[in-house]
């Protein structure tokens, strides 16, 4: 049995929003909320400025397991999710094995314990981007969507064939657009930084081509699209201008993306190199715009772990990646809070992601299971490597001051980090 004391309730669907209340969990399930409730057999948990919304959903990070599990295993990665706020993660498939048969998708669904892990399935066998992989039988198994996900469809014929099988089975297909032709060998964004670094630069339109034969297939297709990670102004106003022809497409952008700008790369730090790469100011700008309208649908941590002898290199030797589950809110909240609003940020991280992947959501009201984040908005701390529960410590944030800290996820049972 648990007691929140005194916590401020973010949840549009909940009569308690935005209002602060006791709540009462008891046998994983929310047994009463009220202005104040008494129990002495309860554990109490109480803290300053305490907030709680439904649990947080993750979608594509990379959980090494099987195959990787130097970089990041399931029990690290959900240490992570946690520390994080996040009560689940739709992870991608890109294992070795990859995740392209049901047996994958038992694996991950049976390992879930405190966070919950709604599997995604490879498009194609291996991630390869050949055969189709055994979509029906992922589907039955419990995958929520379908991708070769770090790895973009370039085959044109593999695409419109995952879209047309998926309409049947009113699965969602999710791509990267990438077209590996125009980016290969690039180091980070085309631009004047790269000229002045001397680097080989990543054209946006290496993106940009890629998603407009995207739609073009989805139109055709008349199927389920989702843009994953979108880095540019021109790919916003092709989501936007689709959504107004009635596409059912979604898209969602990487906090990074959001928030820094390929003038980080002038330090050479390689914890900056991320794919996507990290844009101009104006495509940063035109993103929180399609944030703000719901162009874009959701905001993702692009958590790729990647062990020290993949980062600790010169830069054009280092691999493409940072984690990012720790440090998804603290980033919006302290970066972006005057643009987007705390209940917007919430909404995006806990509903928008659970919309996207078409799976159930849950309220903030009684005898409901107790799927919960608690963090503190307002909250000052600093992030060091004592908070990384992740395997791989590939981030450039350490020693940053945030404000906003997660206190601890509930799903069931409460789950504390801090």
């Amino acid at each position: 049995m648990l007691l929140l004391k005194q916590v401020t309730i973010l949840d549009a669907t909940s009569k308690w929003h935005q209002k602060v209340a006791d709540i009462l969990i008891e046998d994983g399930k929310i047994a009463a909320i009220e202005k104040a409730i008494t129990s002495k057999k309860a554990k109490v948990v109480a803290a300053e400025g305490l907030h709680a919304s439904i649990g947080w959903l993750d979608i594509g990070a990379q959980i090494g397991e099987p195959g990787f599990e130097h970089r990041e295993d399931l029990d690290s990665v959900t240490q992570a999710a946690a520390s994080g706020g996040f009560t689940a993660l739709a992870p991608f498939p890109n294992t070795n094995p990859a995740i392209h048969s049901k047996s994958e998708v038992y694996f991950l669904k049976n390992r879930a314990q405190l966070v919950d892990f709604f599997p995604i399935g490879a498009l194609s066998r291996d991630c390869a981007g050949v055969d189709l992989a055994e979509l029906y039988d992922m589907a039955a198994a419990g995958a929520v969507a379908f991708s070769d996900g770090q790895l973009s469809i370039g085959s044109a014929g593999l695409l419109k064939r995952g879209l047309q099988y998926l309409k049947g089975i009113n699965g969602l297909l999710i791509n990267h657009p990438n077209d590996t032709s125009l980016s290969k060998s690039g180091q980070l964004h085309e631009g004047k930084i790269s000229t002045q670094l001397g680097m080989k630069g990543i054209p946006a339109l290496a993106e940009t081509l890629m998603l407009k034969r995207d739609l073009d297939l989805l139109a055709y297709a008349d199927s389920r699209l989702h843009i994953h990670n979108i880095s540019t102004a021109e790919s916003v106003d092709l989501i936007r201008a689709a959504k107004s022809k009635g596409l059912r497409i979604t898209a969602s952008v990487s906090v990074f993306n959001l928030i820094y700008n390929h003038e980080q790369l002038t330090t050479f730090d390689s914890n900056y190199k991320v794919m996507p790469p990290l844009r101009e100011k104006s495509d940063c700008q035109a993103l929180l715009a399609g944030l703000q309208d719901g162009t874009i649908d959701a905001i993702n941590s692009n958590h790729i772990p990647l062990e020290i002898e993949a980062k600790k290199l010169e830069f054009v030797y280092a691999d493409f990646g940072t984690i990012g589950l720790s440090t998804v809110f603290p980033l919006l909240q302290t970066d972006l809070s005057d643009i987007l609003s705390l209940e917007k940020i919430i909404h995006l991280l806990a509903v928008q992601s659970r919309k996207v992947l078409g799976l159930p959501i849950t309220s903030l009201t009684v005898d409901e299971k107790a799927n919960l984040t608690l963090f503190q908005p307002n909250q000052y701390w600093t992030f060091t490597e004592n908070n990384i529960y992740s395997k791989s410590a590939n981030t450039p944030l350490i020693g940053t001051t945030f404000r906003g800290k997660v206190l601890g996820i509930i799903n069931g049972e409460f789950h504390n980090l801090s």
